[in-house]
Protein backbone atom coordinates (compact mmCIF):
# COMPACT_ATOMS: atom_id res chain seq x y z
CA UNK A 1 0.00 0.00 0.00
CA UNK A 2 1.32 3.62 -0.25
CA UNK A 3 0.77 4.60 2.98
CA UNK A 4 2.83 2.04 4.40
CA UNK A 5 5.08 1.31 1.81
CA UNK A 6 5.99 5.15 1.89
CA UNK A 7 6.74 4.97 5.38
CA UNK A 8 9.27 2.00 5.23
CA UNK A 9 10.83 3.55 2.83
CA UNK A 10 11.01 7.48 4.40
CA UNK A 11 10.67 6.42 8.13
CA UNK A 12 12.00 9.91 9.24
CA UNK A 13 8.80 11.20 7.13
CA UNK A 14 6.83 8.30 9.41
CA UNK A 15 7.95 9.84 12.54
CA UNK A 16 7.73 13.88 11.96
CA UNK A 17 3.93 12.80 10.83
CA UNK A 18 3.08 11.67 14.03
CA UNK A 19 5.16 14.00 16.21
CA UNK A 20 3.04 16.89 14.55
CA UNK A 21 0.12 15.20 15.24
CA UNK A 22 1.01 14.93 18.92
CA UNK A 23 2.40 18.21 18.90
CA UNK A 24 -0.84 20.08 17.84
CA UNK A 25 -2.93 17.83 19.71
CA UNK A 26 -1.28 19.26 22.47
CA UNK A 27 -1.42 22.61 21.82
CA UNK A 28 -5.19 21.74 21.10
CA UNK A 29 -5.49 20.18 24.52
CA UNK A 30 -4.28 23.51 26.03
CA UNK A 31 -6.87 25.72 24.60
CA UNK A 32 -9.68 23.23 25.28
CA UNK A 33 -12.50 24.65 27.65
CA UNK A 34 -13.62 22.06 30.51
CA UNK A 35 -17.30 21.96 31.28
CA UNK A 36 -20.12 19.62 32.19
CA UNK A 37 -21.75 19.51 28.73
CA UNK A 38 -21.92 20.23 25.57
CA UNK A 39 -22.91 24.28 24.78
CA UNK A 40 -26.08 23.67 22.85
CA UNK A 41 -28.03 26.37 22.41
CA UNK A 42 -31.90 25.37 23.12
CA UNK A 43 -34.46 27.43 20.67
CA UNK A 44 -36.34 28.68 23.25
CA UNK A 45 -37.08 32.09 24.06
CA UNK A 46 -39.25 33.40 26.61
CA UNK A 47 -41.27 36.84 27.02
CA UNK A 48 -41.77 37.84 30.59
CA UNK A 49 -43.88 40.97 31.44
CA UNK A 50 -44.89 42.36 35.20
CA UNK A 51 -48.48 43.95 35.04
CA UNK A 52 -48.34 44.69 38.69
CA UNK A 53 -51.88 44.17 40.71
CA UNK A 54 -53.65 42.92 37.69
CA UNK A 55 -55.65 39.62 37.77
CA UNK A 56 -54.90 36.60 35.78
CA UNK A 57 -57.62 36.47 33.25
CA UNK A 58 -56.59 40.52 33.15
CA UNK A 59 -52.91 39.29 32.22
CA UNK A 60 -53.51 36.44 29.87
CA UNK A 61 -56.25 39.09 27.85
CA UNK A 62 -54.21 42.55 27.63
CA UNK A 63 -50.94 40.75 27.72
CA UNK A 64 -50.22 37.43 27.19
CA UNK A 65 -52.77 37.14 24.41
CA UNK A 66 -51.63 40.16 22.25
CA UNK A 67 -47.84 38.67 22.75
CA UNK A 68 -48.59 35.76 21.37
CA UNK A 69 -50.00 37.46 18.22
CA UNK A 70 -47.33 39.27 17.63
CA UNK A 71 -44.30 36.73 18.01
CA UNK A 72 -46.29 34.34 15.63
CA UNK A 73 -45.46 35.55 12.66
CA UNK A 74 -41.63 35.26 12.93
CA UNK A 75 -40.06 33.02 10.69
CA UNK A 76 -38.78 29.14 12.08
CA UNK A 77 -41.82 29.39 15.44
CA UNK A 78 -42.53 25.58 16.08
CA UNK A 79 -44.59 26.17 18.88
CA UNK A 80 -46.07 29.42 20.89
CA UNK A 81 -47.65 29.42 24.39
CA UNK A 82 -48.18 31.14 27.59
CA UNK A 83 -48.91 30.93 31.44
CA UNK A 84 -50.21 33.91 33.01
CA UNK A 85 -50.49 34.56 36.48
CA UNK A 86 -51.12 37.25 39.18
CA UNK A 87 -49.01 40.22 38.07
CA UNK A 88 -47.14 38.03 35.66
CA UNK A 89 -47.03 37.15 31.81
CA UNK A 90 -44.93 34.51 30.35
CA UNK A 91 -44.93 33.76 27.04
CA UNK A 92 -42.47 30.69 25.52
CA UNK A 93 -41.96 30.12 21.73
CA UNK A 94 -39.89 27.24 20.62
CA UNK A 95 -38.00 27.62 17.58
CA UNK A 96 -36.81 24.82 14.58
CA UNK A 97 -33.33 23.85 15.93
CA UNK A 98 -31.72 25.58 12.15
CA UNK A 99 -33.33 29.19 13.47
CA UNK A 100 -30.55 31.47 14.84
CA UNK A 101 -31.64 32.22 18.31
CA UNK A 102 -29.83 35.35 19.10
CA UNK A 103 -31.78 36.75 15.65
CA UNK A 104 -34.76 35.28 16.80
CA UNK A 105 -34.66 37.38 20.12
CA UNK A 106 -33.60 40.69 18.71
CA UNK A 107 -37.19 39.88 16.19
CA UNK A 108 -39.18 38.78 19.13
CA UNK A 109 -37.88 42.24 20.73
CA UNK A 110 -38.71 43.82 16.74
CA UNK A 111 -42.55 42.82 17.16
CA UNK A 112 -43.47 43.53 20.69
CA UNK A 113 -42.30 46.79 20.59
CA UNK A 114 -44.18 47.40 17.19
CA UNK A 115 -47.55 46.48 19.47
CA UNK A 116 -46.14 47.93 22.78
CA UNK A 117 -48.89 51.01 22.62
CA UNK A 118 -50.92 48.46 21.79
CA UNK A 119 -50.65 46.92 25.65
CA UNK A 120 -51.20 48.23 29.16
CA UNK A 121 -49.09 51.39 30.11
CA UNK A 122 -49.10 50.26 33.76
CA UNK A 123 -46.86 46.90 32.69
CA UNK A 124 -42.97 46.94 32.60
CA UNK A 125 -40.70 46.40 29.79
CA UNK A 126 -41.16 43.04 28.61
CA UNK A 127 -38.62 41.64 29.19
CA UNK A 128 -37.30 39.22 26.05
CA UNK A 129 -34.49 36.14 26.72
CA UNK A 130 -33.01 32.94 25.43
CA UNK A 131 -33.26 29.74 27.49
CA UNK A 132 -29.18 29.32 28.40
CA UNK A 133 -28.21 26.94 31.10
CA UNK A 134 -25.05 29.08 31.18
CA UNK A 135 -26.82 32.01 32.88
CA UNK A 136 -27.04 29.87 36.21
CA UNK A 137 -24.22 30.91 38.85
CA UNK A 138 -21.13 28.75 38.64
CA UNK A 139 -19.90 30.24 41.87
CA UNK A 140 -21.64 32.05 44.92
CA UNK A 141 -19.56 34.15 47.91
CA UNK A 142 -20.80 35.31 50.74
CA UNK A 143 -19.78 38.50 52.76
CA UNK A 144 -20.40 38.47 56.38
CA UNK A 145 -19.46 40.67 59.26
CA UNK A 146 -20.34 40.47 62.96
CA UNK A 147 -19.75 44.21 63.86
CA UNK A 148 -21.26 45.48 60.67
CA UNK A 149 -24.86 47.00 60.08
CA UNK A 150 -26.63 45.34 57.00
CA UNK A 151 -26.53 48.57 55.38
CA UNK A 152 -22.95 48.86 55.94
CA UNK A 153 -22.36 45.23 54.37
CA UNK A 154 -24.25 45.90 52.07
CA UNK A 155 -21.86 49.08 50.90
CA UNK A 156 -19.09 46.53 51.04
CA UNK A 157 -20.15 44.43 49.06
CA UNK A 158 -21.20 45.88 46.20
CA UNK A 159 -18.54 49.22 46.21
CA UNK A 160 -15.34 46.18 46.94
CA UNK A 161 -15.99 42.39 46.83
CA UNK A 162 -18.82 42.95 43.57
CA UNK A 163 -16.24 45.60 41.22
CA UNK A 164 -13.39 43.56 41.78
CA UNK A 165 -15.03 40.12 40.79
CA UNK A 166 -17.33 41.98 37.84
CA UNK A 167 -13.77 41.99 36.21
CA UNK A 168 -12.24 39.04 36.09
CA UNK A 169 -12.27 37.84 32.56
CA UNK A 170 -14.92 35.55 32.15
CA UNK A 171 -17.14 36.93 34.60
CA UNK A 172 -20.76 38.05 33.10
CA UNK A 173 -22.22 39.51 35.60
CA UNK A 174 -22.76 39.43 40.01
CA UNK A 175 -26.37 39.37 41.93
CA UNK A 176 -26.04 40.56 45.09
CA UNK A 177 -28.84 38.49 47.45
CA UNK A 178 -29.85 39.93 51.13
CA UNK A 179 -28.86 43.33 50.24
CA UNK A 180 -30.31 46.27 52.68
CA UNK A 181 -30.02 48.70 50.68
CA UNK A 182 -30.04 52.83 52.02
CA UNK A 183 -33.48 53.88 51.26
CA UNK A 184 -35.19 57.30 52.08
CA UNK A 185 -38.86 56.80 53.74
CA UNK A 186 -41.74 58.90 53.08
CA UNK A 187 -44.30 58.26 56.03
CA UNK A 188 -47.53 60.35 54.95
CA UNK A 189 -49.40 61.31 57.84
CA UNK A 190 -52.98 60.77 56.75
CA UNK A 191 -54.54 63.43 59.53
CA UNK A 192 -52.38 66.00 58.06
CA UNK A 193 -53.49 65.23 54.62
CA UNK A 194 -57.27 65.36 55.72
CA UNK A 195 -56.66 68.74 57.56
CA UNK A 196 -55.16 70.65 54.55
CA UNK A 197 -57.29 68.70 52.23
CA UNK A 198 -54.79 67.31 50.07
CA UNK A 199 -54.49 63.31 48.78
CA UNK A 200 -51.37 60.97 48.03
CA UNK A 201 -51.31 61.72 44.70
CA UNK A 202 -50.85 65.38 45.27
CA UNK A 203 -47.80 64.30 47.58
CA UNK A 204 -46.01 62.14 44.84
CA UNK A 205 -46.86 64.46 42.30
CA UNK A 206 -45.04 67.30 44.08
CA UNK A 207 -42.00 64.49 44.87
CA UNK A 208 -41.64 64.23 40.85
CA UNK A 209 -41.85 67.63 39.95
CA UNK A 210 -39.60 68.64 43.08
CA UNK A 211 -37.03 65.86 43.34
CA UNK A 212 -34.80 66.53 40.50
CA UNK A 213 -32.04 67.58 38.45
CA UNK A 214 -32.82 69.55 35.77
CA UNK A 215 -30.53 71.08 33.11
CA UNK A 216 -31.85 74.84 32.08
CA UNK A 217 -29.64 75.67 29.23
CA UNK A 218 -25.76 77.46 28.71
CA UNK A 219 -24.04 79.99 30.02
CA UNK A 220 -21.50 82.04 27.60
CA UNK A 221 -18.78 84.01 28.98
CA UNK A 222 -16.22 84.76 25.86
CA UNK A 223 -14.63 81.50 24.42
CA UNK A 224 -15.88 79.77 27.32
CA UNK A 225 -19.01 78.02 27.66
CA UNK A 226 -20.40 76.04 30.87
CA UNK A 227 -23.55 73.94 31.13
CA UNK A 228 -26.26 75.82 33.59
CA UNK A 229 -28.78 72.85 35.94
CA UNK A 230 -31.14 73.40 38.60
CA UNK A 231 -29.88 70.87 41.70
CA UNK A 232 -33.72 69.87 42.94
CA UNK A 233 -32.34 66.96 44.85
CA UNK A 234 -31.80 67.22 48.39
CA UNK A 235 -27.94 66.81 49.19
CA UNK A 236 -28.83 65.51 52.90
CA UNK A 237 -32.22 63.77 54.36
CA UNK A 238 -32.93 66.22 56.59
CA UNK A 239 -33.62 68.54 53.25
CA UNK A 240 -36.59 66.67 52.18
CA UNK A 241 -38.81 67.59 54.79
CA UNK A 242 -38.43 71.44 52.86
CA UNK A 243 -39.18 70.61 49.52
CA UNK A 244 -42.31 72.05 48.43
CA UNK A 245 -45.25 69.77 46.97
CA UNK A 246 -48.44 71.49 46.94
CA UNK A 247 -50.17 74.92 47.13
CA UNK A 248 -53.07 75.85 48.80
CA UNK A 249 -54.33 79.40 48.05
CA UNK A 250 -50.47 80.96 47.32
CA UNK A 251 -49.61 78.85 50.95
CA UNK A 252 -46.55 76.39 50.36
CA UNK A 253 -46.99 72.93 51.77
CA UNK A 254 -43.55 71.10 52.23
CA UNK A 255 -43.38 67.71 52.67
CA UNK A 256 -42.30 67.88 56.10
CA UNK A 257 -45.81 69.54 56.77
CA UNK A 258 -47.74 65.94 55.51
CA UNK A 259 -44.90 63.71 55.94
CA UNK A 260 -42.20 61.89 58.22
CA UNK A 261 -38.83 61.63 56.68
CA UNK A 262 -36.68 58.37 57.96
CA UNK A 263 -33.05 57.38 56.52
CA UNK A 264 -33.57 54.08 56.64
CA UNK A 265 -33.38 50.37 54.54
CA UNK A 266 -35.34 49.41 51.62
CA UNK A 267 -37.78 46.14 52.39
CA UNK A 268 -36.14 43.47 52.41
CA UNK A 269 -37.36 40.60 49.56
CA UNK A 270 -33.92 38.47 49.69
CA UNK A 271 -32.30 36.64 52.10
CA UNK A 272 -28.77 34.92 52.45
CA UNK A 273 -27.87 33.10 55.61
CA UNK A 274 -24.42 31.31 56.07
CA UNK A 275 -24.65 28.42 59.13
CA UNK A 276 -27.98 30.40 60.22
CA UNK A 277 -26.25 33.62 60.15
CA UNK A 278 -27.01 36.69 58.05
CA UNK A 279 -25.07 37.86 55.25
CA UNK A 280 -24.56 39.16 51.80
CA UNK A 281 -24.00 36.25 48.59
CA UNK A 282 -23.16 37.30 45.48
CA UNK A 283 -24.01 35.00 42.65
CA UNK A 284 -21.86 35.27 39.74
CA UNK A 285 -22.42 33.85 36.29
CA UNK A 286 -20.22 33.20 33.72
CA UNK A 287 -20.27 34.95 30.00
CA UNK A 288 -21.77 32.73 27.43
CA UNK A 289 -19.41 30.49 26.17
CA UNK A 290 -16.57 31.04 28.87
CA UNK A 291 -15.02 28.00 30.62
CA UNK A 292 -16.66 27.54 33.91
CA UNK A 293 -13.41 25.91 35.03
CA UNK A 294 -11.20 28.51 34.56
CA UNK A 295 -13.75 31.23 35.53
CA UNK A 296 -13.74 29.78 39.17
CA UNK A 297 -9.90 29.50 39.44
CA UNK A 298 -9.79 33.48 38.25
CA UNK A 299 -12.37 34.25 41.48
CA UNK A 300 -10.36 31.90 43.75
CA UNK A 301 -7.53 34.13 42.67
CA UNK A 302 -8.87 37.41 43.21
CA UNK A 303 -10.41 36.34 46.36
CA UNK A 304 -7.28 35.36 47.80
CA UNK A 305 -6.05 39.17 46.99
CA UNK A 306 -9.18 40.90 48.25
CA UNK A 307 -9.04 39.39 51.48
CA UNK A 308 -6.04 41.54 52.25
CA UNK A 309 -8.09 44.96 51.48
CA UNK A 310 -10.80 43.57 53.38
CA UNK A 311 -11.68 45.90 56.93
CA UNK A 312 -11.13 43.82 60.24
CA UNK A 313 -13.42 41.34 60.79
CA UNK A 314 -14.89 41.28 57.24
CA UNK A 315 -15.42 37.60 55.43
CA UNK A 316 -15.61 36.50 52.19
CA UNK A 317 -15.77 33.07 51.50
CA UNK A 318 -17.41 30.51 48.94
CA UNK A 319 -20.19 28.91 49.51
CA UNK A 320 -21.40 27.25 46.24
CA UNK A 321 -18.53 26.09 43.55
CA UNK A 322 -20.24 24.73 40.76
CA UNK A 323 -17.14 23.38 38.77
CA UNK A 324 -16.87 20.82 41.20
CA UNK A 325 -19.36 18.53 40.23
CA UNK A 326 -17.58 19.43 36.57
CA UNK A 327 -13.94 18.75 37.85
CA UNK A 328 -15.19 15.28 39.61
CA UNK A 329 -17.51 14.18 36.33
CA UNK A 330 -14.23 14.98 34.39
CA UNK A 331 -11.78 13.35 36.33
CA UNK A 332 -13.64 10.08 36.51
CA UNK A 333 -13.89 9.93 32.82
CA UNK A 334 -10.49 10.63 32.98
CA UNK A 335 -9.75 7.83 35.23
CA UNK A 336 -11.83 5.24 32.89
CA UNK A 337 -9.85 6.16 30.18
CA UNK A 338 -6.63 5.32 32.11
CA UNK A 339 -7.62 2.24 33.29
CA UNK A 340 -9.05 0.97 29.95
CA UNK A 341 -6.33 2.24 28.04
CA UNK A 342 -3.81 0.38 30.65
CA UNK A 343 -6.19 -2.97 30.51
CA UNK A 344 -6.11 -3.21 26.87
CA UNK A 345 -2.60 -2.72 26.34
CA UNK A 346 -2.14 -5.81 28.62
CA UNK A 347 -4.65 -7.64 26.85
CA UNK A 348 -2.33 -7.29 23.64
CA UNK A 349 0.53 -8.03 25.68
CA UNK A 350 -0.97 -11.45 26.80
CA UNK A 351 -1.54 -12.07 23.45
CA UNK A 352 0.76 -11.16 21.57
CA UNK A 353 3.39 -12.54 23.65
CA UNK A 354 6.02 -9.36 22.98
CA UNK A 355 6.91 -6.05 24.70
CA UNK A 356 7.96 -5.13 21.49
CA UNK A 357 5.17 -5.89 19.43
CA UNK A 358 2.86 -4.17 22.46
CA UNK A 359 4.91 -1.07 22.30
CA UNK A 360 3.90 -0.84 18.01
CA UNK A 361 0.58 -1.43 18.78
CA UNK A 362 0.24 0.49 22.07
CA UNK A 363 1.47 4.07 20.57
CA UNK A 364 -1.17 4.06 18.46
CA UNK A 365 -3.53 4.86 21.95
CA UNK A 366 -1.86 8.06 22.80
CA UNK A 367 -1.84 9.17 19.40
CA UNK A 368 -5.01 8.92 18.41
CA UNK A 369 -6.56 10.39 21.69
CA UNK A 370 -4.16 13.34 22.09
CA UNK A 371 -5.12 13.77 17.84
CA UNK A 372 -8.68 13.77 18.97
CA UNK A 373 -8.16 17.03 20.86
CA UNK A 374 -7.66 18.50 17.55
CA UNK A 375 -11.01 18.14 15.75
CA UNK A 376 -12.70 19.42 19.64
CA UNK A 377 -10.63 22.67 19.69
CA UNK A 378 -10.74 23.58 15.39
CA UNK A 379 -14.43 22.41 16.05
CA UNK A 380 -15.21 24.50 19.22
CA UNK A 381 -15.50 22.00 21.27
CA UNK A 382 -14.92 21.34 25.01
CA UNK A 383 -13.64 18.62 27.29
CA UNK A 384 -16.90 17.51 28.63
CA UNK A 385 -18.95 14.77 29.72
CA UNK A 386 -19.64 13.66 25.74
CA UNK A 387 -16.29 13.84 24.53
CA UNK A 388 -14.43 11.95 27.15
CA UNK A 389 -17.16 9.29 26.60
CA UNK A 390 -16.43 9.12 22.94
CA UNK A 391 -12.54 8.96 23.81
CA UNK A 392 -13.36 6.40 26.57
CA UNK A 393 -15.46 3.53 24.28
CA UNK A 394 -13.13 4.21 21.40
CA UNK A 395 -10.23 3.00 23.38
CA UNK A 396 -10.72 -0.48 22.41
CA UNK A 397 -11.85 0.26 18.37
CA UNK A 398 -8.06 2.55 18.53
CA UNK A 399 -6.01 -0.32 18.87
CA UNK A 400 -7.63 -3.16 16.94
CA UNK A 401 -6.48 -2.08 13.44
CA UNK A 402 -2.43 -1.75 14.82
CA UNK A 403 -3.44 -5.53 16.31
CA UNK A 404 -4.43 -6.62 13.26
CA UNK A 405 -1.61 -5.44 11.32
CA UNK A 406 1.14 -6.41 13.53
CA UNK A 407 -0.25 -9.75 13.74
CA UNK A 408 0.01 -10.19 10.04
CA UNK A 409 3.37 -8.70 9.76
CA UNK A 410 4.45 -11.15 12.80
CA UNK A 411 3.01 -13.96 10.49
CA UNK A 412 5.25 -13.11 8.02
CA UNK A 413 7.95 -13.04 10.11
CA UNK A 414 7.31 -16.29 11.18
CA UNK A 415 7.48 -17.83 7.85
CA UNK A 416 10.81 -16.44 7.72
CA UNK A 417 10.51 -13.27 5.71
CA UNK A 418 13.05 -10.26 6.43
CA UNK A 419 11.86 -7.16 8.67
CA UNK A 420 11.20 -4.97 5.69
CA UNK A 421 9.27 -7.51 3.35
CA UNK A 422 7.14 -8.88 6.52
CA UNK A 423 6.18 -5.19 6.58
CA UNK A 424 5.42 -4.07 3.51
CA UNK A 425 3.79 -7.65 2.54
CA UNK A 426 1.87 -8.17 5.76
CA UNK A 427 0.36 -5.12 5.53
CA UNK A 428 -0.53 -4.80 2.16
CA UNK A 429 -1.86 -8.41 2.54
CA UNK A 430 -4.78 -7.37 5.12
CA UNK A 431 -4.62 -3.84 3.77
CA UNK A 432 -8.06 -3.24 2.30
CA UNK A 433 -9.61 -5.64 4.79
CA UNK A 434 -8.69 -3.09 7.84
CA UNK A 435 -9.65 -0.10 5.82
CA UNK A 436 -13.52 -1.57 5.39
CA UNK A 437 -13.55 -2.30 8.87
CA UNK A 438 -12.37 1.07 10.07
CA UNK A 439 -14.63 3.14 7.35
CA UNK A 440 -17.29 0.90 8.95
CA UNK A 441 -17.03 1.72 12.09
CA UNK A 442 -17.05 5.70 10.62
CA UNK A 443 -19.85 4.55 8.86
CA UNK A 444 -22.05 4.41 12.36
CA UNK A 445 -20.34 7.02 14.40
CA UNK A 446 -20.61 9.64 11.67
CA UNK A 447 -24.67 10.03 11.67
CA UNK A 448 -24.47 10.29 15.32
CA UNK A 449 -22.91 13.41 14.92
CA UNK A 450 -26.09 14.67 12.79
CA UNK A 451 -29.25 13.93 14.60
CA UNK A 452 -31.99 15.57 14.67
CA UNK A 453 -33.19 17.03 17.71
CA UNK A 454 -31.84 18.71 20.83
CA UNK A 455 -30.77 15.30 21.54
CA UNK A 456 -28.39 15.18 18.73
CA UNK A 457 -26.69 18.14 19.30
CA UNK A 458 -25.61 16.71 22.85
CA UNK A 459 -24.16 13.82 20.56
CA UNK A 460 -22.72 16.03 18.16
CA UNK A 461 -19.41 16.09 19.81
CA UNK A 462 -19.79 12.51 20.83
CA UNK A 463 -20.00 11.18 16.83
CA UNK A 464 -17.61 14.08 15.66
CA UNK A 465 -15.00 12.84 18.18
CA UNK A 466 -15.20 9.08 18.06
CA UNK A 467 -15.25 9.30 14.08
CA UNK A 468 -11.71 11.44 13.57
CA UNK A 469 -9.83 9.40 16.74
CA UNK A 470 -10.98 6.07 14.82
CA UNK A 471 -9.55 7.78 11.09
CA UNK A 472 -6.50 8.53 13.29
CA UNK A 473 -5.68 4.72 14.38
CA UNK A 474 -5.97 3.97 10.92
CA UNK A 475 -3.45 6.30 9.90
CA UNK A 476 -0.99 5.11 12.39
CA UNK A 477 -1.47 1.80 11.69
CA UNK A 478 -0.69 2.15 7.92
CA UNK A 479 2.14 4.34 8.67
CA UNK A 480 4.04 4.30 11.90
CA UNK A 481 3.18 0.52 13.14
CA UNK A 482 5.14 -1.02 9.26
CA UNK A 483 8.06 1.69 9.63
CA UNK A 484 8.69 0.40 13.38
CA UNK A 485 7.88 -3.23 12.39
CA UNK A 486 10.32 -2.84 9.87
CA UNK A 487 13.05 -1.01 11.86
CA UNK A 488 12.56 -2.60 15.18
CA UNK A 489 14.20 -6.38 15.38
CA UNK A 490 11.91 -8.15 17.60
CA UNK A 491 13.53 -11.55 19.22
CA UNK A 492 10.14 -12.67 20.88
CA UNK A 493 9.12 -13.87 17.28
CA UNK A 494 11.34 -17.00 16.96
CA UNK A 495 10.46 -17.93 20.68
CA UNK A 496 13.88 -19.50 21.05
CA UNK A 497 16.44 -20.20 23.57
CA UNK A 498 15.95 -20.00 27.27
CA UNK A 499 12.68 -17.97 27.97
CA UNK A 500 11.94 -16.21 30.99
CA UNK A 501 9.14 -16.77 33.99
CA UNK A 502 7.15 -14.42 32.41
CA UNK A 503 7.68 -15.66 28.88
CA UNK A 504 6.85 -19.02 29.79
CA UNK A 505 3.56 -18.06 32.08
CA UNK A 506 2.16 -16.25 28.28
CA UNK A 507 3.61 -19.27 26.62
CA UNK A 508 0.96 -21.69 29.06
CA UNK A 509 -1.62 -19.05 28.54
CA UNK A 510 -1.39 -18.77 24.91
CA UNK A 511 -1.62 -22.49 24.61
CA UNK A 512 -4.86 -22.59 26.80
CA UNK A 513 -6.02 -20.50 24.69
CA UNK A 514 -5.23 -22.20 21.38
CA UNK A 515 -6.71 -24.96 22.82
CA UNK A 516 -10.10 -23.12 23.24
CA UNK A 517 -9.70 -22.05 19.81
CA UNK A 518 -9.22 -25.76 18.72
CA UNK A 519 -12.92 -26.25 20.32
CA UNK A 520 -14.45 -23.42 19.07
CA UNK A 521 -13.46 -24.36 15.16
CA UNK A 522 -14.86 -27.76 16.35
CA UNK A 523 -18.39 -25.79 17.45
CA UNK A 524 -17.93 -24.60 13.72
CA UNK A 525 -17.76 -27.90 12.18
CA UNK A 526 -20.67 -29.06 13.90
CA UNK A 527 -22.51 -25.82 12.55
CA UNK A 528 -21.32 -26.39 9.23
CA UNK A 529 -22.85 -30.17 9.31
CA UNK A 530 -26.18 -28.96 10.68
CA UNK A 531 -26.60 -26.04 8.52
CA UNK A 532 -30.88 -26.46 9.42
CA UNK A 533 -30.48 -26.70 13.08
CA UNK A 534 -28.20 -23.36 13.12
CA UNK A 535 -30.22 -21.12 10.79
CA UNK A 536 -33.34 -22.52 13.01
CA UNK A 537 -31.59 -21.69 16.52
CA UNK A 538 -30.82 -18.17 14.64
CA UNK A 539 -34.52 -17.43 13.80
CA UNK A 540 -35.73 -18.39 17.38
CA UNK A 541 -33.25 -16.02 18.77
CA UNK A 542 -34.17 -12.74 16.64
CA UNK A 543 -37.57 -14.18 17.10
CA UNK A 544 -37.21 -14.09 21.29
CA UNK A 545 -35.16 -10.70 20.63
CA UNK A 546 -38.11 -9.53 18.90
CA UNK A 547 -40.69 -10.59 21.35
CA UNK A 548 -38.96 -9.20 24.53
CA UNK A 549 -37.99 -5.82 23.47
CA UNK A 550 -41.94 -5.43 22.82
CA UNK A 551 -41.91 -5.76 26.12
CA UNK A 552 -39.45 -3.35 27.04
CA UNK A 553 -41.15 -0.01 27.97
Amino acid sequence: MFLSNLSIKRPVFAAVLMLALVTLGLFSYRRLAIDMWPDVEIPYITVITAFPGAAPETVEREVSKRIEEAVNPISGVRHVGSVSRESISTVWIEFALEIDVAEAVQEARVKIGAIRDELPAEIAEPVVEKIDFSSMPVVSLAVRAAELAPRELTDLAEKLVQRRVENIEGVGKVDLVGTAFREVAVEIQPERLLALDLGVDDVIAGLRAENVNAPVGRLNRGLAESSVRVAGKPAAVEDYASLVVADIDGRPVALGDVARIVDGVEEQRTLALVDGQPAIALDIVKQSGANTVAVVDAVRRELAALRGDLPAGVQVEIVRDGSIAIREAVRDVQETLVIGALLTILIVFCFLNSWRSTVITGLTLPIAVISSFIVMHFAGMSLNTMTLMALSLSIGLLIDDAIVVRENIVRHLERGDDHHSAARNGTAEIGLAVLATTLSIIAVFVPVAFMKGVVGRFFRDFGITVAFAVAVSLFVSFTLDPMLSSRWYDPDVARSGRRHRLARALDRFNAWFDALADRYRSLIGWALAHRKTTVAIAVLAFVAGLAVFGSLE
